[in-house]
């Protein structure tokens, strides 16, 4: 896990050491423990490159690494390395390090941009090939590890540079201005959105551009030519469905093993975020049932807990913790916190967030951090491919209103029995027969809404307003949505906070429900492997219910990660500062004046409407990139 930064110009001036100084330099918090340049003697491309050691720790395994004709500079981890070495070596590559980072140039030399399907990983990386003279930047399947760019362009489509980084603010940091995307800005004050659903390069910035997850771009320095393509293709394998359940169980059970097993690889101290829910009882339930399990993993577990408040969840995660003699950490963040802490958060994350769960997570990573623990295994993904939340029942109940209407009563019934389904009315009929309409219906409510919202600045609302980024997913079947909220809008932003958060604190999260491979798995299987006898997630519980205590892996409900925000937007300080980002948006022409009359509404973090968190998120990216 890294900070990687880049420069390439067809001219000299522009490929200086000082300018990659300084993109390393706003990348050190991802990279504490050394960095590294590298310039090509035509003086045409340049290499900045911060590092945190976790595979490999030798001086050998630095970056930039230099590899047959390559040089490389790399963000992440490839799991099955060790297998790809050895398939390589059988083909007659030598290597000189044991680091990861060595098996990408010599499985691109042997495969081409074809590696990328070989790899098992979490990465964005930066490969130069000196005998083509061009530079390839890839971006893993899922967009766990970011990568953004910028190019200032001449004639007939040729750059005058072209920049790269892990974050913005390398970019920030040699010159690229911050212009504002205003229909970003504008969809995400209205709506809370915090992505473009049609365009997947958008950022909240118009001149800086995110590469898209599954992505990979080629740069010709000599044309001055930079052409992106897709090198993922998710597609859904129909697989013969006439075995007994427990067939498809144990391929499940076997795959999350699998993929918990290659994430304990590490040459630096591993934990785990303990939150008391399934997803991370199961990770740690599945690192228990890992035979010969790393020496590096020291069975600790890191949990945010709010006293008193109705959705905390100590008492689940204390559980867990003894069941599997885990050294529980616990952290207790308050509103005292959101105000010591908010600008540094968002100095990080670059871009607004949807709620203040993002900086319970932060505080979670601050305390690994204060613990020695390098490496966190963490259970995101998990919600969105198997269905986790309770808005999947609806979804569901529609789909199956349509297929099987027996079926439909009776899971019915036990959701609302467990408590995963909140309401049903003939809007759900409705859906479930008109699903087209349903999602245009919905469009045009998000358009009314936003027309509607009294305090956006009128001049900036017509300026900006663009209604085809506010379309809703068709949604025929449970698949459907699982799908959209995987890659589209959901997962991303998740992916996002994790990255920013971990490396703010200079620590590494590592997913194992995203392994490709158990994501393919899941995604063929129908939906009543996901949601079934009124359980969401039914095949990840079934497949690890005698590994965890019944009342854990069976509980009823769904709490998500989720601080008691409002109660903290009561916080005197915190209110001072909501009332400082109006006053800036108004300053900015993006609110009325009048909404500075108007009192603070606290609301939870999950709540919809919840302006003044939005306000605050805002105004805060309009502020200097300086911590």
């Amino acid at each position: 896990m890294c900070g990687i930064a880049g420069i390439i110009s067809p001219g000299h001036s522009l490929v200086q050491q000082h300018r990659l100084q300084s993109m390393a330099n706003a990348l050190k918090h991802r990279g504490p423990d050394g960095e590294g340049f590298w310039i090509n003697t035509q003086q045409t491309i340049g290499f900045a490159h911060r590092r945190l050691a976790i595979i490999d720790l030798s001086d050998a395994a630095a970056q930039p690494l230099h590899y047959l004709h390559y040089t490389i500079i790399f963000n992440g981890e490839i799991y099955n390395y060790s297998e790809l070495k050895e398939t390589l070596q059988l083909k007659g590559y030598h290597f000189k390090t044991a680091s990861d980072t060595e098996v990408i140039p010599a499985a691109y030399d042997y495969w081409g941009i074809n590696c990328l399907d070989h790899f098992d990983g979490m990465f964005a990386f930066a490969l130069w090939n000196e005998k083509e003279q061009q530079l390839i930047l890839a971006r893993d399947r899922f967009g766990e590890k970011p990568l953004y760019y910028h190019a200032d362009y001449l004639q007939r489509g040729r750059f005058q540079q072209f920049l790269f980084a892990s974050e913005m603010k390398p970019l920030w940091a040699v010159g690229v201005p911050k212009h504002l995307e205003g229909t970003m800005m504008l969809n995400y004050l209205t709506l809370g959105y915090v992505q473009n659903p049609i365009k997947k390069t958008a950022t909240f910035y118009s001149n800086i551009i995110s590469l898209p997850p599954g992505h990979y771009l080629t740069v010709n320095t000599s044309q001055g030519r930079v052409q992106m393509k897709r090198w993922y293709k998710f597609e859904t394998v129909a697989k013969d469905f006439s075995k007994a359940s427990n067939t498809y169980v144990e391929t499940f059970h076997s795959l999350l093993l699998k993929s918990v097993e290659k994430r304990l690889r590490s040459d630096v101290s591993i934990g785990t975020s303990l939150s008391g829910g399934i997803d991370s009882s199961c990770i740690i339930a599945a690192i228990n049932a890992v035979k010969d399990v790393t020496k590096q993993w020291k069975h600790i577990g890191f949990t945010a807990v709010f006293p008193d408040f109705e959705k905390d969840e100590t008492a689940y995660s204390s559980q867990v913790a003894k069941h599997f003699n885990i050294d529980q950490k616990i952290i207790d963040p308050s509103a005292d916190d959101w105000a010591k802490y908010f600008q540094q958060l968002m100095y990080h994350q670059e871009e607004p967030l949807q709620s203040s769960s993002v900086l319970t997570q932060f505080m979670v990573y601050k305390l690994a951090k204060e613990n020695n623990i390098t490496v966190l295994l963490d259970g995101q993904g998990a919600d969105e491919i198997l269905g986790g939340y309770k808005k999947y029942a609806h979804w569901y109940l529609q789909e199956l209103f349509i297929k099987d209407t027996s079926q439909y009563f009776k899971e019915r019934k036990l959701l609302q029995q467990h408590d995963l389904l909140e309401s049903w009315g003939w809007r759900n009929y409705a859906a479930a027969m008109f699903p087209d309409k349903a999602a245009h219906a919905l469009q045009q409510k998000a358009i009314k809404q936003q027309n509607n919202n009294a305090f956006i600045n009128r001049d900036f609302l017509f300026n900006y307003r663009n209604e085809d980024t506010l379309q809703k997913p068709v949604v025929k079947q449970l698949e459907d949505i699982l799908y959209y909220n995987t890659f589209n809008i959901g997962l991303p932003e998740l992916l996002r906070y994790a990255d920013r958060n971990s490396m703010a604190h200079s620590r590494e999260v590592r997913l194992p429900f995203l392994n490709h491979e158990l994501v393919q798995f899941v995604f063929s299987l129908p939906a009543g492997f996901k949601i079934k006898d009124g359980f969401t997630k039914w095949i990840l519980r079934k497949s690890m219910e005698e590994y965890i205590p019944k009342e854990i892996i069976w509980r009823k409900g769904k709490v998500g990660f989720e601080p008691p925000q409002k109660e903290w937007m009561q916080h005197k300080r915190v209110q001072e500062m909501i009332i400082e980002g109006r006053k800036k948006l108004v300053k900015e022409k993006v609110l009325m004046p009048s909404v500075t009359n108007t009192p603070i509404q606290p609301k939870a973090a999950h709540e919809a409407d919840n302006f003044d968190w939005r306000y605050l998120c805002a105004a805060a990216i309009f502020n200097s990139t300086s911590e």
